[in-house]
């Protein structure tokens, strides 16, 4: 990726696909609702995880699977038209991948929500995808396999005559009917007679064959974390990958699940010294030895695994030192980096925090190259977003494929898009089959929670706190939140998850 003095044109952006639409009036459950989203490297198949822990897979409708089957000439010619144009995906399989659990230990109920899929190296024709939980990680095989399926049960004569015998005489009592020289009775003859037809197909009435995937477990890595688990990432040497928590980033190889090695710890020996938790942690796309990790503060920081076998002291760190003004109650929590990326060259960095996108170059400490304002107007009702929980939403973000364009969520299922060098405000468009329509104008209240985060700034929330009595008017629809998206690595197409609906867009 190369920011050039020339910005990229803007794009256009349509409405392409929706899975799991909701019809008007039905309720929205908080199991179904979607809660991590990833492409895999081709670009060919898409993991999505919700809040009770499934796993829906989806691939490429104009993939592999369509190149395998027999079309005539003009199918091929559409076939080769269609490739031109955005890719779209169908449904290929599901599974139950993390079930609720109760630790005896701490009496902690470890709920089924998975946080985040990763993708791994194909191996042998089969994918390979990473999922995790609060608390546990596994490893999933999804290979792709054919099986008959029966069409209409009629067995070939000659082949069954045995097994027909055998149950002729156990489950029929003796009948005084004629038999003939062979000891088979003569209804048996007659309806071999009938079927023994040499120019039958019996293959097409038999069974049909269809693609099927079956997916297993691997591999659980599980009992490593005492915090709940935010990120995990897969290495660029395919063997490895990390996992974080709020205090710790442990390394793993993916054969051994036994056994990580913690790369980084931040818990200080008394917990009242700490002053900030890991957000989130992802290594870089080219370098095996490089990972960077996101702070509470706002800080991200770039370790070599190389210097030191821990990487607590040996690490670049990247902040806006051109962030001045007035510092409030709540500048800290909206500074928290919920979410970052590298670029697919690993030069640039892009992080989102509550209010701000913000575009780094790894060779510039000391200030982002760009920052773009999500929902500015939001910040005089910080007070109300922080007594209604909404301030600690955490929003995603993606790159394009050329590192030249990228998005992020915001509130009333809106997606802000932007381009790297053009100054503008960029693309707002919204989840939804017209994506340009004028969003609903209400909020809605949230039940209070307590995060470690607050432990890290020093203060904690009570009941006797100020509330706003203001107008619950806003421009945003609080309560409808894009929070998940992803960019496909080979072309201009976004999938996002609005609630429990999985929408796709392509320019």
């Amino acid at each position: 990726m190369t920011l050039s003095s020339d910005p990229p044109a803007p794009l256009d952006w349509k409405f392409s696909q929706v899975f799991g639409e909701r019809a008007p009036g039905d309720d929205l459950q908080d199991v179904d609702m979607i809660s991590a989203i990833e492409f895999d490297k081709s670009g060919d198949f898409l993991a999505i995880g919700d809040r009770g822990g499934r796993c829906i897979i989806f691939e490429r409708k104009d993939g592999k699977h369509t190149l395998n089957q027999h079309h005539s000439r003009h199918e091929l010619e559409q076939l080769d038209f269609t490739s031109t144009q955005h890719p779209e995906f169908q449904f290929k399989t599901e599974f139950q991948g993390h079930e609720p659990e109760f630790d005896y230990l701490k009496s902690v109920e470890i709920e089924e929500k998975i946080n985040k899929v990763r993708w791994c190296a194909t191996s042998s024709g089969s994918q390979f995808m990473l999922s995790t939980n609060d608390k546990t990680i596994k490893l999933w095989k999804v290979k792709e396999c054919k099986v008959k399926k029966v069409k209409e049960m009629n067995a070939h004569p000659f082949a069954c005559l045995d097994n027909m015998l055998l149950a002729e005489r156990s489950f029929v009592s003796r009948e005084d009917k004629p038999a003939v020289v062979n000891g088979y009775r003569q209804e048996w003859m007659e309806t071999i007679a009938k079927n023994a037809s040499p120019s039958q197909d019996m293959h097409s009435k038999v069974a049909d064959m269809e693609d099927t995937a079956h997916t297993r477990c691997r591999k659980v890595y599980a009992h490593a974390h005492d915090f709940n688990i935010n990120s995990i990432s897969n290495n660029s040497d395919c063997e490895t990958f990390l996992s974080a928590d709020d205090l710790r980033i442990n390394l793993w190889n993916l054969e051994i699940s036994d056994q990580c090695f913690n790369i980084l710890d931040m818990k200080p020996a008394n917990m009242e010294d700490l002053t900030e938790v890991i957000t989130t942690a992802e290594f870089h796309p080219i370098h095996c030895n490089l990972l960077a990790y996101s702070s509470s503060r706002g800080f991200i920081r770039l370790v070599d695994m190389r210097q030191s076998a821990l990487c607590d002291h040996s690490a670049r760190i990247l902040q806006d030192g051109d962030s001045h003004g007035l510092k409030s109650f709540f500048t800290e929590i909206i500074a928290s980096i919920s979410d970052m990326k590298f670029s697919r060259d690993g030069r640039h960095i892009l992080s989102r925090d509550y209010m701000n996108l913000k575009l780094w170059d790894t060779h510039m400490d000391s200030s982002p190259v760009a920052i773009y304002k999500i929902h500015e107007h939001l910040r005089p009702k910080l007070s109300e977003l922080y007594n209604n929980d909404r301030i600690f939403d955490r929003f995603g973000c993606c790159f394009s494929g050329d590192g030249l364009h990228f998005a992020t969520g915001s509130y009333s299922n809106l997606m802000r898009i932007f381009s790297g060098g053009d100054g503008s405000e960029g693309a707002t468009i919204e989840a939804s089959k017209t994506p340009n329509r004028k969003p609903l104008l209400r909020t809605a209240p949230r039940a209070r929670r307590s995060s470690l985060s607050n432990l890290a700034r020093g203060f904690y929330r009570h009941g006797h706190e100020n509330s706003s009595s203001g107008s619950n008017e806003s421009s945003y629809d609080l309560s409808s939140r894009l929070l998940h998206l992803a960019w496909h690595p080979e072309t201009n197409l976004i999938a996002s998850a609005a609630g429990n609906s999985l929408f796709m867009y392509y320019s």
